[in-house]
């Protein structure tokens, strides 16, 4: 019974700090002519699940496509407009030969050290910041999680007081971090959070904006995030927001 009140007191306290420390939305007046298309786009994380649905769908869209990853041979696509280059989120200097020339970055990237506390992913955003301000690159639309800023609890009750206290901490606060550095750049951004991910085809029916549940764990294909992030790169609807997503 301690260690249950325990754990429902730490899981409240990280919930709280985790939904003070998120990204905040920045709405901002409609422009007054419609957003240009991007024809040039890199994908961070392209190796991922994410990752790869986000290289493929961009490419039947029509995108001219590069991916950046440290082991290129991970990613077993060819196509024409498709440029694979090796490079680490981590290096800044072949982040900013990734982004040169680009119209528009989308990042879904990731990684499995959930122990440990870890930066790997606010100073890798930081580097894709950088890079994308010198090199004046303005549309920036990077995917994190519900269960961050004002989507806390959202992710339902074992994400709340288990999955994310227990086993994603570090995890998740990081990811705060990562998202506080995006609203901090004056790039047009575009923060997506999904629900719990899952594998499977797109079903083209997706609930955005202030979506989840805090009782049961809402789900969303890797699919579907990667269309959601697609369009954004086409609309000024989430400009500067925070849009959740799930089924």
């Amino acid at each position: 019974m301690i260690f249950l009140l325990l754990l429902v007191t730490y899981s409240i306290v990280l919930s709280v700090a985790l939904m003070v420390a998120g990204a905040k939305p920045q709405p901002i007046a409609a422009r007054g002519v419609p957003h240009e298309r991007p024809k040039r786009v890199l994908i961070i994380g392209a190796t991922g699940g994410t990752g790869r649905e986000l290289v493929a769908q961009a490419l039947e869209r029509g995108y001219e496509v590069t991916a950046i990853a440290r082991n290129p041979a991970k990613l077993s696509v060819s196509h024409a407009s498709l440029h694979v280059v090796q490079g680490d989120v981590l290096d800044a200097s072949s982040v900013e030969a990734a982004v040169r020339g680009q119209d528009a970055v989308l990042s879904a990237l990731g990684h499995r050290k959930y122990f440990p506390p870890s930066r790997i992913l606010s100073n890798g955003t930081r580097n894709i910041l950088h890079a994308m301000e010198s090199q004046r690159v303005s549309r920036f639309v990077c995917e994190t999680s519900l269960g961050v800023g004002n989507s806390v609890g959202r992710m339902g009750v074992l994400y709340t007081f288990f999955n994310i206290p227990l086993v994603l901490p570090f995890y998740y606060w990081d990811k705060t971090r990562q998202e506080r550095a995006i609203a901090a750049s004056h790039l047009d951004w575009v923060i997506v959070r999904p629900a719990a991910l899952m594998n499977g085809e797109k079903r083209g029916r997706v609930r955005h904006g202030n979506v989840g549940s805090f009782l049961w764990t809402n789900r969303i294909s890797r699919a579907d995030t990667a269309a959601f992030m697609l369009d954004q790169l086409e609309s000024d609807e989430y400009l500067r927001q925070t849009p959740g997503i799930s089924w």
